[in-house]
């Protein structure tokens, strides 16, 4: 084997190592400390529509208002998209379409869009305002036969006396919420099934945009 030959032969192991190096990189790091999540359906939407690409930090400090990315409890496998409304011990109270947080109402910006559309019969609602959210409350939830799939008599009874979030779980909603699946349906969610925060959206280009 001439020099020549070696060397080229010493370059394309260096180059594999190197590709190899920075996949394995790639792999951790999407593995441990970012997510990258697909939006699938209408329940973020006009903030985040379907088959937008978002990109979430994993074990970020969770935050009221924050976007987060969610292992769904009722369809396991599945990952939802949602803003963090209720903190966990917070009094949750939702009426005439304000949220209200130990007993103050909070400001809630990402809804105003929504309130200039429209739903247009797409997942069975037609005519309600995209931002129409229903009266409710912790302790009212607790009573309803969506929330008996999740936990057990006596968290639903701790809920229906203290109208509180419950510890270390998050009140989750969607923008959309005339249509959203969401704590309201499927309870309030687990730190550890949190994914991630999102911070970055970047597909399609018209809609990059950091959070």
């Amino acid at each position: 084997m001439n020099k020549k030959t070696k060397g080229i032969i010493v370059w394309w192991v260096e180059f594999l190592a190197f590709l190899a190096i920075l996949w394995g990189g790639l792999l951790a790091l999407n593995t441990y400390v970012l997510a990258n999540c697909t939006v699938s359906g209408i329940s973020m939407e006009p903030t985040f529509d379907n088959g937008e690409r978002v990109v979430a930090v994993r074990h970020a400090q969770l935050k009221r208002g924050e976007v987060v990315v969610v292992d769904a409890p009722d369809e396991p496998g599945a990952l939802y998209i949602k803003r963090i409304i209720g903190m966990p011990g917070d009094k949750l109270v939702s009426k005439n379409n304000q949220i209200y947080i130990n007993g103050k109402k909070i400001n809630q910006p990402w809804l105003k869009a929504g309130w200039k559309l429209t739903d247009n019969g797409e997942d069975g609602f037609t005519g309600t305002k995209y931002s129409q959210t229903q009266n409710f409350t912790i302790s009212s939830l607790a009573k309803t036969a969506n929330y008996r799939r999740f936990y057990t008599t006596k968290q639903l009874k701790t809920m229906q006396k203290t109208n509180r979030v419950p510890k270390g779980t998050y009140f989750v909603m969607g923008d959309h919420r005339s249509v959203s699946k969401d704590s309201r349906y499927i309870g309030t969610i687990k730190r550890s099934k949190i994914v991630g925060v999102v911070k970055f959206s970047y597909w399609p280009l018209n809609k990059i945009k950091f959070y």
